[in-house]
């Protein structure tokens, strides 16, 4: 916060922020006539919505006093926004104004009195927030600002014709507001000045405790060793030490430095005899090490002088080309102007081409690494810090201008040996021949050039579906679609750019929006396994660095013949091939993101480590560079979910939804099991001995079936299931695993098994024996029945349950597939525990089985024997868990807050339980709905790397003890024998309840189980949907069906009272009337919550009204009453029409007043 003064002396204290679209209000009360004069006309949405950068000065109470926003290009149609350049340094002497270092306003306007103030104050802050900003140009057809104080701020270009155009040119230079800082050699002297930043900044760092080191490090600066400080009137504010000093080496082993050419310089030396002896010299003087915060970092390295190679000519010396920042702080005022130092260090090493500096992982990226590039690690590094690179000739400017064909060998040869590289030339001829590409829609190519060089290549296409893109993906989270025209929406079809110019890509692509005329650009990122992928973009980082991910929509499922003409285009109903999507707008290109380099480490591919992922992928301003998955079988969306079978779904993620998620461009994929744990190194050790670093370890492996293990005992005996001591679900088995018993828990796992039982028994006569108790046993069965395996031939083997216990929680349905089970002539054999395998000799191949049961045992001939029972906690995971001490009680313990015994490692899911100190054994995550587990564990973490979140408040004591309770409904879907689609949602509910349980007569049911159309929905005592059951021979619009969990029923067509009267007849059919299609809107939510938020404003309306007129003695008057129930219909009626309207596109079968 600043203070400013006005005209008549009244001080304000302010802040400087990104204006919002809440502000075009306040921002549009403050033009004047004045500002109509210099500026124009203009629309402040449409501005907020265009602009590259929009600020607003507040005060302490959020009241707006100005606002300016900025474009690339000047205000008004005097040029062509892309000839700009040209036109001002013709007219005017504007030769050092181009389109990296110079913006424009667009507008500006403040509260009379505070004028000159505020322009001043929102000139210092745009100046210090954008490095490379070195103009601000006023270009207008009157420049007689005095009221708005720009006289105060610009000066008059200096025109070059005349007559020339009719505008006015004024200007504002970066020293007079922000300058440069000035940077010197490091004096003795400055010894205190930087002790003052260090104390300000630093919590715990070596340089306190031995004061003497800096003072050391200043006196021994050489020709390998330097040291400098930023000044600011007079006063040393920043310091950087920096060392030729650089083991190259050792970089090697943890980075990829191949784009870098290694970090050394070759130079060949010839002679007449060689030498045998090749000179080396290694110094393993350690530097010393200190901690680091926001604006210091150490880069603690050995040195490597120099390497020789011996070739037949001679010899090629491998020199390091590299010089690295050792100590580097800056106070925080002056952070933004870090950059200033670079190009005087690089003076002092005119032979190194190399800057480098390497942060701890947990270390925030400052300012100064904006400019700088990341190295990627190598896949077996295990360094704790980060490496970024400088090149030398990343100080020179980048121009960036429409390609010509005499680019055309350049190009060739940026882009030779990249993949899709043919792809990418295709479509650069065809620009040069027709401007369009095979299919006539515009094609546009710009090229990045530094002095006579291509450095980079962009080459985008208009967007022919962006009314796809705004149905099936929430682009309206980033932009007003309505300000944008058709012709502004482009997609990025190559892109590529030179390693050491990487830092300029934003840069790039705000330069290529104003010269194609585009305010949106757009990238898909289909999976590895789609055919569709011919874009060639080999750095996906740039895009994703740069651009916002889109978050898809949930799509409403159409009646389509039902609707006719009513239906929405088919450009938004057509099925395309999925994909994530990124977006970069123009008001996006000077948004900076903030990069997180910790090490989150995801242990189990379930919803819940999934969902975790996705809330951190999607978050718009942060970039997490170390995401990594370890998962036993890959990343699930590298396979097809439909039509596999066998295991039934939570319908959380379907191989679409997975690859219209960016996960994998954003993670890495670690196929493998966690074997081990170590906490004191923080690694986790995966099969195959690779270990995997983490700085935050997130454990949500879920539970997994085990292999059987039989209990042995003599069967000749004829002993039943009471005469067992030990049940056998705590043995492990530990012999071999037969090569026909298949343990399912994954598709990976019901791919395999599918893929055997096609080839390998589909088409003999031997027993399939299914063994488990779950729904899961039930969609084994229909999935054996549908590959052609006559049920005479499939045995259901069910072990005991609870009493009064079944996997469906409702009868009918339970009966329904007992019924259809019956007539397939599948065997169901009750009440059973295995026995043996194989009469107890070896078990492979698995020949027969034997179960032991109430009665006599039961004896089974064996052809594939698949085991769906004993579900518990991976053995693995469980020696991991357990030798590394954390706590665990049948389940891993946390506490309410996800964490366990370690701080560092968080558990989530199924595999957990919560500590015994909360008293709330009946509660798990495993009774809730694993994605808003694995949402709320992303938000418990995200205030750690999040500058706009602050860590949430210490609860008060007497909540410490409080665990949460999720609302999100759990969902269990399959299709089950007799061709049954299945779908059961319902409410979160505790095991283990005391007292019976409270009954509402409430079920609304239709159909039944026998004609295969039964639907049973439940209301609770609220008149809320708390259950949903459907059981159809017909496939399920199960989009639209989860939508109705939680809805009133009178928002559901007045459901309890018509069904009463005898009106629903078939809920199929009610809920496919097209009036259902706007609650099953993606949006019906956000309005719904609007609804009771008027309604709720009018009541207290109405209170308010009704107790002044009780105070004033005065009767109720009925005619006010109805005035005000007219008015919370009129509002309610208007909300709605609101709602419709904009969704218009998904809901054009609703008329909007003034249609008809």
């Amino acid at each position: 916060m600043r203070t400013i003064t006005s005209t008549s002396g009244q001080e304000e204290t302010v802040a400087v922020r990104r204006s919002e679209s809440a502000d075009a209000e306040g921002i549009d009360s403050l033009i004047s006539p004045s500002a109509l004069e210099v500026f124009g006309k203009v629309n402040v949405i449409h501005l907020l919505e265009k602009a590259n950068l929009s600020v607003t000065l507040v005060n302490e109470k959020d009241d707006i006093l100005a606002h300016a926003s900025f474009f690339d290009y000047p205000a008004g149609d005097f040029v062509d926004q892309a000839h700009w350049e040209p036109f001002l340094q013709k007219h005017f002497r504007a030769e050092k104004c181009t389109p990296f270092n110079t913006l424009f306003p667009h507008l500006f306007v403040a509260e009379p009195s505070f004028a000159a103030a505020s322009l001043k104050e929102i000139m210092r802050a745009v100046f210090n927030a954008i490095a490379e900003l070195e103009y601000i140009c006023l270009v207008s057809p009157n420049a007689d600002g005095s009221e708005l104080g720009l006289d105060e701020v610009f000066e008059p270009l200096k025109r070059l014709t005349e007559p020339g155009p009719q505008c006015f040119a004024l200007i504002c230079h970066r020293q007079d507001h922000c300058p440069r800082l000035h940077v010197r050699p490091a004096r003795v002297e400055d010894h205190d000045d930087i002790m003052r930043i260090f104390a300000e900044q630093t919590k715990l760092l070596s340089v306190i405790d031995q004061p003497y080191i800096l003072a050391e490090l200043i006196e021994a600066q050489n020709e390998e060793n330097h040291a400098a400080v930023c000044e600011s009137d007079g006063v040393a504010v920043g310091f950087i030490s920096v060392t030729a000093d650089v083991d190259v080496k050792r970089l090697h082993d943890s980075f990829e430095l191949s784009e870098f050419d290694g970090l050394y310089k070759l130079q060949e030396t010839k002679h007449d005899e060689p030498d045998t002896h090749s000179d080396t010299r290694e110094d393993e003087e350690a530097l010393r090490q200190t901690q680091t915060s926001d604006s210091q970092q150490l880069l603690s390295l050995s040195s490597q002088q120099e390497e020789t190679q011996s070739t037949g000519a001679g010899e090629v010396l491998e020199k390091p080309n590299a010089f690295c920042i050792q100590f580097f702080i800056i106070d925080k005022n002056y952070e933004m102007r870090s950059v200033d130092f670079i190009p005087y260090i690089f003076k002092l090493f005119p032979d190194l081409d190399f800057c480098i500096i390497t942060v701890p992982t947990l270390s925030p990226e400052f300012p100064l690494l904006q400019s700088f590039v990341r190295v990627p690690p190598c896949p077996s590094g295990s360094a704790p810090r980060e490496l970024y690179v400088f090149h030398r000739v990343g100080l020179r400017s980048v121009k960036v201008r429409s390609a010509v064909a005499a680019d055309r060998p350049a190009v060739s040869d940026l882009v030779k040996g990249l993949r899709l590289n043919k792809s990418l030339l295709q479509d650069l001829d065809l620009f040069y021949e027709t401007r369009r590409d095979p299919d006539g829609v515009p094609l546009q190519a710009f090229v990045a050039q530094v002095g006579s060089q291509v450095v980079g290549i962009l080459i985008i296409r208009d967007e022919q579906d962006i009314e796809y893109l705004r149905a099936h993906y929430n682009i309206e989270n980033f932009i007003y679609f309505s300000h944008h025209r058709y012709e502004e929406h482009a997609q990025i079809r190559h892109f590529v750019l030179k390693t050491s110019f990487q830092h300029f890509t934003k840069h790039l692509f705000k330069e290529v929006l104003w010269l194609a005329h585009k305010s949106c650009l757009y990238h898909r990122i289909y999976p590895a396994n789609q055919s569709q992928e011919n874009s060639c973009v080999p750095h996906l980082d740039l895009v994703l660095n740069c651009a916002v991910p889109v978050r898809p929509r949930r799509q409403i499922i159409y009646p389509l013949e039902e609707l006719g003409i009513n239906a929405p285009s088919r450009r938004i109903t057509e099925d395309q091939a999925p994909f994530a999507l990124s977006l970069i707008s123009r008001k996006l290109t000077m948004e900076p993101k903030v990069t997180v380099n910790a090490r989150i480490v995801v242990v189990g591919a379930s919803d819940t480590g999934l969902s975790f992922l996705e809330v951190l992928c999607f978050c718009p301003h942060l970039r997490f560079n170390k995401l990594t998955l370890i998962s036993t079988h890959g990343f699930p969306g590298d396979y097809n979910h439909e039509d596999v079978g066998f295991l039934p779904t939570s319908h959380v993620y379907s191989s679409r939804d997975l690859a219209q998620l960016p996960l994998h461009s954003c993670i890495s994929v670690i196929t493998g099991k966690m074997v081990g744990i170590n906490r004191k190194s923080k690694f986790v050790l995966v099969s195959g001995g690779l270990k995997v670093p983490y700085d935050h370890l997130i454990l949500c492996t879920g539970l997994q079936y085990q292999v059987p293990c039989p209990t042995g005992v003599d069967l000749s005996q004829s002993i039943t299931n009471s005469q067992l001591q030990t049940p056998s679900t705590h043995r492990r088995y530990t012999g071999p695993v037969p090569s026909n018993l298949f343990t399912l828990n994954d598709l990976y796992d019901c791919m395999a098994a599918r893929r055997w039982l096609c080839a390998n028994f589909v088409e003999l006569e031997d027993n399939a024996i299914v063994y488990g108790n779950s729904i899961d046993v039930y969609t084994t069965v229909e999935t054996l029945l549908s590959l052609g395996i006559q049920g005479s031939r499939i045995h259901l083997v069910l072990p005991p349950r609870k009493p009064s216990s079944s996997c469906f929680s409702d009868p009918a349905v339970d009966k329904a597939v007992m019924t259809t089970m019956e007539k397939a002539k599948v065997q169901v054999h009750c009440n059973c525990l295995l026995a043996q395998m194989n009469n107890g000799e070896h078990p492979d191949p698995l020949s027969s089985v034997s179960f032991t049961t109430d009665t006599e045992p039961l004896h089974l001939q064996c052809g594939v024997f698949i085991n769906l029972f004993n579900k518990g906690v991976d053995y693995d995971a469980f020696r991991s868990i357990n030798n590394s001490f954390l706590v665990f009680d049948s389940r891993l313990v946390i506490n309410a807050t996800f964490h366990t015994s370690d701080s560092a490692i968080c558990g989530a899911g199924p595999l957990t339980k919560f500590s015994r100190c909360y008293h709330t054994d009946e509660w798990s995550h495993a009774h809730f709905n694993s994605k808003e587990v694995g949402q709320d564990l992303a938000a418990m973490l995200l205030p750690l790397f999040d500058p706009t979140l602050e860590p949430a408040d210490e609860s008060p004591p007497e909540m410490d003890h409080l665990i949460t309770l999720y609302k999100q409904a759990k969902i269990q879907g399959g299709k089950l024998p007799g061709g049954y689609n299945y779908l059961h949602v319902t409410k979160p509910s505790a095991t283990n309840l005391t007292g019976p349980p409270v009954k509402h007569d409430s079920d609304i049911v239709t159909g039944r189980v026998e004609t295969g159309n039964y639907f049973c929905l439940h209301l609770d005592c609220y008149e809320l949907v708390e259950k949903l059951t459907c059981l159809s021979l017909k496939p399920l619009p199960v989009s639209n069906y989860l939508s109705l969990y939680g809805k009133h029923q009178q928002l559901l067509g007045q459901l309890s009272s018509r069904y009463h009267q005898g009106l629903i007849h078939d809920l199929y059919s009610f809920f496919r009337q097209s009036w259902c299609l706007a609650v099953y809107h993606d949006r019906f939510s956000d309005f719904e919550q609007e609804l009771q938020q008027i309604t709720s404003s009018h009541l207290k309306d109405d209170e308010s009204r009704q107790q002044v007129m009780t105070e004033d003695d005065e009767e109720p008057n009925v005619l006010h009453q109805d005035g005000l129930q007219e008015e919370s219909r009129a509002a309610l009626r208007s909300s709605a029409v609101k709602y419709l309207t904009y969704n218009r596109n998904l809901l054009p079968m609703f008329a909007c007043p003034g249609q008809l």
